[in-house]
């Protein structure tokens, strides 16, 4: 698959929307991600959010899907609110896709007002880093 432009990202992350409540205490749907791999794979996920904290986040979603097809190496990602508008992924989000391949740090992030950032901007002074 040819890698994508996030402007196509971002349509597939938007299409992904599915926003509901399953349950009284159960948001679900309402925040989408779409990442790419560096095989050029796309994979989706959605948000379920509930009070006690025991939910997810849209991009672990994904992650876990990417993971379940043999694959680690996020190229680009981006995340979307249910209206539209475009998050930045939370500090356990990036401590995450951090940790899923040492090389994610080099993945592209599209965040509010078309900037682009590496997960290694959004992330710095990791605390797992190489002392040598």
């Amino acid at each position: 698959m040819k890698p994508l432009d996030f402007s196509e990202l971002l349509v597939v992350a938007k299409e992904n929307l599915n926003p509901k409540m399953t349950a009284r205490n159960c948001e679900a749907g309402h925040v989408s991600c779409a990442l790419q791999t560096t095989s050029g794979t796309i994979y989706t996920g959605v948000a379920i959010t509930v009070p006690c904290g025991i939910g997810f986040c849209a991009e672990h979603a994904a992650i876990a899907a990417m993971i379940n097809n043999d694959e680690s190496r996020i190229s680009k990602l981006v995340t979307v609110y249910k209206d539209g508008s475009i998050l930045a992924p939370c500090g356990r989000c990036r401590e995450f896709i951090s940790q899923v391949d040492d090389q994610n740090d080099d993945c592209q992030i599209l965040l509010e007002n078309n900037i682009v950032a590496t997960l290694a901007e959004l992330l710095p002074e990791k605390w797992d880093k190489p002392v040598f």
